[in-house]
């Protein structure tokens, strides 16, 4: 019975290490750089909204990271006519399923439900595999679907991968990146384009995230000052209890 209740424990531990997979890279975003958050903006309208949609996200709101109205509507807006409207995309589900294999999903929680961490790493691990129906295959999500639409600016890799074991015997997959063309952008300039998409894309997954840290600042200081009242009115009502 013991060594089951062990084994439960570690299981987990287990499946975790198994999953693991690529290392991922921290992602640097900071969500109060707008000049950040507008090139994300900018970033996505062009490469990403062909496919991937953000129907929880107005236009409107992107006045929040210093944009005007006429700034949004005269640079962003290529799927609404609205600046009230949401941002979706014109891609037919059906035939992107038939193209794809799946369709691609909405990016409105993507990076709440993948991590920035997640999403900054895959983005930067793209390489090709003659393969895959693409041509492309990913490090962190393996045999994915999408093909690297950011590859004119990061240029062509390939990837080889091998498990090295230590003098414990314990096996560990080293990864080789060879570039095989030039990109518009240095491997910097790559790394800064991605970070901005990602801090872009935290944002639209929680746009009020920054106001209400701020509040619970505020919510934090009020009650500690409303602890210090409450206990010395405590003491004066216990005072003659002995």
């Amino acid at each position: 019975m013991k060594k089951l209740a062990l084994l439960s424990l570690w299981f987990p531990l287990a499946v975790i290490a198994a999953e693991a997979g690529y290392r991922l890279d921290r992602s640097l975003h900071d969500p109060r750089d707008l000049a950040s958050l507008q090139s994300g903006a900018r970033i996505y309208v062009n490469y990403c909204l062909g496919c991937h949609g953000a129907q929880f996200m107005r236009y409107n709101r992107l006045t929040e990271l210093g944009l005007t109205e006429a700034q949004i509507r005269d640079n962003l807006m290529f799927t609404a006519d609205k600046v009230g409207e949401t941002m979706k995309t014109v891609m037919p589900v059906k035939e992107s399923k038939s193209w794809f294999g799946v369709a691609p999903p909405d990016l409105s929680v993507v990076a709440r439900s993948r991590g920035p961490d997640w999403l900054y790493t895959y983005l930067r691990t793209f390489y090709r595999d003659p393969k895959t129906p693409t041509g492309w295959n990913n490090a962190v999500f393996p045999n994915v679907a999408m093909p690297h639409v950011l590859w004119t600016l990061q240029g062509e890799r390939s990837l080889e991968s091998a498990v090295a074991k230590d003098l414990a015997g314990h096996g560990q997959v080293q990864y080789k990146w060879t570039q095989l063309s030039e990109g518009s952008e240095t491997a910097v300039q790559y790394d800064a384009t991605v970070r901005d998409l990602v801090n872009f894309l935290a944002y639209i997954g929680e746009p009020a995230a920054a106001s209400r840290k701020a509040i619970g600042i505020v919510v934090l200081f009020v009650l500690g000052v409303l602890f210090i009242f409450a206990y010395l009115l405590k003491k004066e009502f216990w005072k003659d209890v002995h």
